[in-house]
């Protein structure tokens, strides 16, 4: 009898974690993206930028998707005149990622979400940060949006790459 009873809890709570699976690459759109390098300061003595991304997420679905979570990964593309990808591949770096553990909804979308890795581009003064820009030696970043609900496995929801436009605090 306790068998059967212990069955049935583990039972009930695998059926508890298994909702009705949500399409999120037809569920969410990624809206109103604005990107660019935004202005970190002075770090140890040197110019700093770091690479961000604004956008809101609106939900094209009536399901429930919370718990939402993003992985929003940072990837450099390769220099102007590199030689081509190897076959099968994008030529990307990977430079950083950010996790964003819960993403609330306010209606059918969210507030803005602005994400920044730490990871930047510095230069010594007087090298400006537009002047960091302009560098031969900058690489552009691409930014890759990911979303889970659930225990669904990670979808791309969108990519984008980041102009090469300085983001004033208040952006």
């Amino acid at each position: 009898m306790i068998r059967r009873l212990g069955a049935l809890v583990v039972l009930a709570l695998a059926a508890a974690g298994c909702g009705p699976q949500v399409d999120l690459k037809q569920s969410l759109t990624v809206t109103d993206v604005l990107g660019g390098y935004y202005d970190a300061g002075v770090v140890e003595g040197r110019n700093k930028i770091v690479p961000s991304i604004t956008f809101t997420l609106q939900k094209n679905t009536t399901a429930s998707i919370h718990p939402l979570q993003l992985n929003v990964y940072f990837r450099q593309l390769p220099l102007p005149g590199s030689p081509p990808p190897a076959a099968g591949t994008t030529g990307e770096t990977d430079w950083e990622d950010v996790f964003v553990q819960n993403v609330d909804f306010k209606g059918d979308k969210t507030e803005p979400l602005t994400i920044r890795p730490k990871v930047g581009y510095t230069g010594d003064p007087p090298q400006t940060r537009a002047d960091m820009l302009k560098n031969s030696h900058f690489q552009d970043i691409r930014v890759h949006v990911y979303a889970k609900h659930s225990s669904s496995q990670w979808i791309e929801i969108g990519a984008f790459d980041l102009p090469r436009q300085l983001l004033t605090p208040q952006r």
